[in-house]
């Protein structure tokens, strides 16, 4: 039995990975302090016979309180994306505070990363203000923009600006489902130019918990012109590359 945990900026993610299958998971809220559940997922689900592996901003802080090893989330996401789809070459990771693109060889090996992590622009945080902004909870958000027509352009993508352009348009009159659209298109526009200046090849995984966001996922095949490959739960990619991991050492 190998246990992968992810601790990131907003979730929590772990993976049972046993006999070549996910046998548990779990995605929750980070909290005030998220060790104490990932500490609790490992009472209930780990042996003495399993080894654990952390991952995430909050990996080091989990090494203070449980016995287990660490990768950074960037293989950790490697080898979940290898995993989940086996000929990928490029995946996009974004998540709470921050998105990376990495990019593998032939063998699945990390040759290269970018990551916009100094800015919350183009982020889960990011999507999740400028819903509240509208009046939107998260999932309604995606579902107004699917059905919005054109947007209206937004030209800052910094995450206050960004906010001053939304309420600047809403005192416009502009509904706020073509708001909606216009914030979907801003955001999918940066995230293609990070993959764009990467570089891609014929397909992109798209993991993290922002990958839930189908209209998302729909412009971003449109900007990128290849299809875009989301696993079943996305947000757990990184903790599954962690459990895997552990079935190494």
């Amino acid at each position: 039995m190998q246990i992968g945990i992810d601790l990131g900026s907003r979730t929590v993610k772990a993976v049972v990975w046993q006999d070549g299958a996910i046998i548990h998971q779990l995605v929750t809220e980070s909290g005030f302090e998220p060790h104490r559940q990932a500490l609790a997922f490992l009472d209930k689900h780990s042996s003495s016979a399993a080894r654990v592996v952390a991952t995430g901003y909050g990996r080091h802080l989990m090494q203070q309180h449980a016995t287990l090893d660490v990768i950074t989330e960037i293989k950790a996401h490697a080898l979940g994306a290898r995993q989940l789809f086996p000929g990928c070459r490029t995946i996009l990771d974004v998540g709470g505070q921050d998105s990376k693109v990495i990019l593998l060889d032939e063998r699945g090996r990390v040759t290269h990363f970018q990551m916009n992590d100094k800015c919350a622009a183009g982020t889960g945080r990011f999507l999740e203000m400028m819903a509240v902004s509208l009046g939107y909870q998260l999932e309604e958000f995606d579902q107004a923009a699917a059905a919005a027509g054109d947007g209206t352009p937004i030209n800052s993508m910094c995450a206050v600006f960004a906010e001053s352009e939304v309420v600047s348009l809403k005192n416009r009159g502009v509904p706020p489902a073509t708001i909606a659209r216009s914030v979907h298109l801003a955001v999918a526009g940066r995230l293609a130019a990070m993959v764009a200046k990467s570089g891609y090849g014929d397909q992109l995984v798209f993991c993290g918990g922002v990958a839930n966001n189908a209209t998302l996922v729909a412009l971003l095949e449109k900007q990128l012109g290849i299809p875009v490959w989301v696993p079943p739960t996305p947000s757990i990619t990184g903790a599954l590359g962690a459990a895997l991991h552990a079935s190494t050492l």
